[in-house]
C-alpha cells in the first residue's frame, strides 16, 4: 500500500472484462493512475468534506478525564466530599493535639502493698551500724560501732558496719547474710517494681550496706580460707555482765565489750553468705568490678563450707550464738548456696551440686516433714527448690539434672499445697493466719516468707501459661495460691481480729511500744548508761521514736496481741522477718505491672546444647 492512498484497499479499478475495455478508456486509466501515485492535495465535494472533517455532533461528556484515570462527575464529587470530611475528622484532631498545651495526666496512686513496702525498707536504715550517710532518712539514729571488730587480723575497717539484728544491739551474721539474699531474690524478680515506685537504688545501697560488711568477716583477698567471723557483741542468757542484753543503750551509746566470735568450721554460715554474695552479684552486674569481687568471695567461702574438715554447725557449743539463732544443719545451704552460685557465674559445677542427691538425701529434702517446708534464716529448702524449679520450668536442661529437678519441682507443689486449710498440715488461728510456726512466739516472719514464696511461684506459672497446679486429687488454681499470698500479708498490714498493723507506721493503728533499745530512747542529748536506760525499757509511754516499717514478732495462737515493750515475744521486730516482708510486698504490689523479670538471673548460664551449625553458604552455578 503506498503512503499516497487516504482511503485504503487496492488503486485498481476493475471493469468487467478486460477484453471489453476501449484503447480511450485504457489510457483515461493510465493517467488517473499516475496522478493518484503522486502526493497532491486535491478538493472533496461536500458529502466527503462532512464525512470525513466534521464530527459528528457529541453528547454532553459523563467522566472527567485525569490523564491516566478517568472518572465519573458523581465519583469524583464524593471523593472530595471524603478527602473534606476525613480532614475534619482525623487531621484537625491531630493538628490541634499537637498544638495545644500538653498536661501529663498523674500516674495512678500507689497501692497498699507499695505504701508497706516503702516503710519496710526504712527499717533497715533504721538498723544500720557504723558510720551512717547523712542521707540515711533517720534522724534519730547516728554513727555507732565505730571499734567493732578492732583487732581482726585481716581487715583495717575491722568489723565496722552492717546491720543490728532486732532490738537489741548484736550482729548476727547468719540472719544477716540470709536477709540480704532475700532482698536480692527480690529485687532480681521484680526490678521493675522497685523502679516504679522508686526504691530501686535504695535497696540496692541496702544490700551493698550488708554485702560490703559480709566481705570484712573473712579474707576476701584470699582464694582459701580457714576462718570466718560471725557475731559481734550478744550475750549470755543470764548474764548480769554489761552486754547488749543487760544493757538498755542506743547503739550510738554502747560503752561495754563487744566480743566478736570467730568459727573454724561452719558450712551453714558460709553457705549462706555465699548465696548472699553470689545473689548480690547478679543485682550488681551493671558495675563489673564490683560484682567480680562478690563472685570471688562467694566461692571462696563457699570451699570453706565444702571443705571436709570443717563440716558442722557454726553455732555449735557456742554460748553467744546457740540461744538465739542456733542452725539446725547445713545441706540446705549447701543446695541454696550451689544455686546461687550457679546463677552468678554459669559454673556447672555448682549446678551439679545443687541437684547432688546426697544433698537431698542429707537434707531431708524430698521427705514429708511439715516444718521442712517452711522458709526460715534456719531452713532454706523451700527456697532452693522453689530456685531449682524456676530453673527447670524456663530452660528445662533435662539430663543429667532432670530427675533431681523434676522430684524439687514436685516437693515445692506439695509445699504449695500444705499452705492450704483444706489439707490440715498446719493450723490456723481463727482470724485467719497460719501458724506455721505451730503457735510458737512470733509467728509473723515465718507468714511473710510463705507470702512470698507463694506469690512468686504464682508469678513462674503465669510466665509459663501454666493455670494452676494439682494437689492430690484437687486441682488448685493459681487465684487460690495468690489468695493465700494476699489473706497472709493483708493479715500482717491489719485485716485481724485486732484491727491492727503489725507494721510500724503503716495504718492509724500499730505498736507503740516496739521492743528497740534505740526507738525507745529519747533523743535529748543526755547519754544513758548501761543500766540508766532501763527506765525506758519500763516505761509504758509510747517510744519517742517510731521505728517506721519495723514489722514486730505478731500475735499468739489466739490472734491476740499485747503491745509491750518488755515483751519481745509479740513487740520487737528482726532483720530476716523484715527481709522476707519486703520480698513479699515488692511481689505483690501492681506498681510496675505484674509479673517476673524472667530471663535477667539466666545471664551467666550457658547454652545448654550445642549451638546450631551456620547455615551452608549459598549454591552458586
Amino acid at each position: 500500500m503506498h503512503s499516497a492512498n487516504h482511503w485504503g484497499g487496492s488503486l485498481e479499478i476493475y471493469n468487467g472484462s478486460a477484453e471489453s475495455t476501449t484503447d480511450d478508456e485504457r489510457s483515461r486509466n493510465m493517467e488517473w493512475d499516475k496522478a493518484a501515485l503522486q502526493p497532491q492535495h486535491h478538493h472533496l465535494d461536500e458529502t466527503q468534506q462532512s464525512w470525513l472533517l466534521y464530527p459528528q455532533e457529541t453528547k454532553k461528556k459523563k467522566y472527567v478525564d485525569l490523564g491516566c484515570v478517568a472518572c465519573s462527575h458523581k465519583a469524583l464529587k464524593w471523593t472530595l466530599y471524603a478527602f473534606v470530611f476525613s480532614l475534619l475528622v482525623i487531621a484537625l484532631p491531630i493538628i490541634l493535639v499537637k498544638t495545644l498545651p500538653k498536661h501529663s495526666s498523674k500516674p495512678p496512686p500507689p497501692d497498699n502493698y507499695t505504701l508497706a513496702l516503702r516503710k519496710a525498707l526504712l527499717f533497715f536504715n533504721a538498723q544500720k551500724s557504723g558510720k551512717l550517710h547523712k542521707n540515711n532518712g533517720i534522724p534519730w539514729r547516728g554513727d555507732s560501732g565505730l571499734q567493732d571488730g578492732n583487732g581482726t587480723d585481716f581487715s583495717k575497717a575491722g568489723l565496722v558496719g552492717g546491720y543490728y539484728d532486732a532490738g537489741d544491739n548484736t550482729k548476727f551474721h547468719f540472719p544477716m547474710a540470709f536477709a540480704m539474699t532475700m532482698l536480692s531474690w527480690s529485687v532480681i524478680e521484680y526490678r521493675q517494681k522497685y523502679e516504679a515506685i522508686g526504691e530501686y537504688q535504695h535497696t540496692r545501697d541496702l544490700i551493698r550496706w550488708g554485702t560490703d560488711y559480709l566481705l570484712l568477716t573473712f579474707n576476701s583477698s584470699a582464694s582459701k580460707i580457714d576462718k570466718i567471723y560471725c557475731q559481734v557483741g550478744g550475750s549470755r542468757n543470764g548474764s548480769s555482765l554489761p552486754d547488749d542484753h543487760y544493757c538498755w543503750q542506743r547503739p550510738e551509746d554502747m560503752d561495754y565489750p563487744r566480743p566478736t566470735q570467730v568459727v573454724n568450721s561452719g558450712a551453714d554460715l558460709a553457705g549462706e553468705m555465699a548465696a548472699a554474695l553470689a545473689a548480690a552479684s547478679i543485682v550488681f552486674r551493671d558495675n563489673e568490678a564490683y560484682s567480680k569481687k562478690l563472685v570471688r568471695g562467694a566461692v571462696t567461702v563457699y570451699d570453706f563450707a565444702r571443705d571436709g574438715g570443717r563440716r558442722g554447725a557454726y553455732s555449735s557449743g557456742n554460748d553467744y550464738i546457740q540461744p538465739y539463732y542456733n542452725s539446725t544443719g547445713y545441706y540446705d545451704e549447701y543446695i541454696w548456696g550451689a544455686t546461687w552460685l550457679y546463677y552468678a557465674t554459669g559454673n556447672i559445677t555448682y549446678i551439679r551440686l545443687a541437684t547432688e542427691p546426697g544433698f537431698s538425701k542429707h537434707s531431708k529434702a524430698l521427705l514429708s516433714i511439715p516444718d521442712l517446708s517452711v522458709l526460715s534464716w534456719d531452713n532454706k529448702l523451700p527456697a532452693a527448690m522453689l530456685l531449682l524449679t524456676r530453673y527447670r520450668i524456663f530452660l528445662n536442661p533435662g539430663y543429667p539434672y532432670e530427675e533431681m529437678l523434676h522430684m524439687y519441682h514436685r516437693k515445692t507443689e506439695l509445699n504449695m499445697c500444705s499452705y492450704f486449710q483444706q489439707f490440715d498440715v498446719f493450723n490456723w488461728t481463727k482470724g485467719g493466719m497460719i501458724q506455721l510456726n505451730h503457735g510458737r512466739p512470733q509467728p509473723l516472719q515465718y507468714v511473710a516468707n510463705a507470702a512470698f514464696l507463694a506469690s512468686l511461684y504464682v508469678d513462674y506459672l503465669n510466665a509459663t501459661r501454666v493455670p494452676g497446679l494439682n494437689c492430690g486429687p484437687k486441682f488448685i488454681s493459681l487465684d487460690l495460691l495468690r489468695s493465700f499470698a494476699t489473706s497472709q500479708i493483708n493479715y500482717i498490714l491489719g485485716d485481724n481480729p485486732m484491727k491492727m498493723s503489725y507494721v510500724v507506721g503503716y495504718g492509724t493503728k500499730f505498736p507503740r511500744h516496739v521492743h528497740h533499745r534505740g526507738a525507745s530512747t529519747p533523743s535529748d542529748n543526755t547519754r544513758y548508761s548501761c543500766t540508766g536506760g532501763w527506765k525506758w525499757r519500763e516505761s509504758s509511754k509510747p517510744n519517742p521514736h517510731n521505728i517506721t516499717g519495723a514489722m514486730v514478732g505478731g500475735p499468739d495462737r489466739f490472734d491476740q496481741f499485747r503491745d509491750v515493750r518488755t515483751n519481745y515475744n509479740f513487740t520487737e521486730p528482726t532483720l530476716a522477718g523484715n527481709a522476707g516482708l519486703v520480698a513479699a510486698l515488692a511481689s505483690l504490689t501492681s506498681s510496675g505491672g505484674i509479673g517476673i523479670d524472667k530471663n535477667s538471673i539466666f545471664t551467666a548460664v550457658p547454652p545448654l546444647y550445642p549451638p546450631s551449625p551456620p547455615s551452608p553458604p549459598a549454591w552458586k552455578p
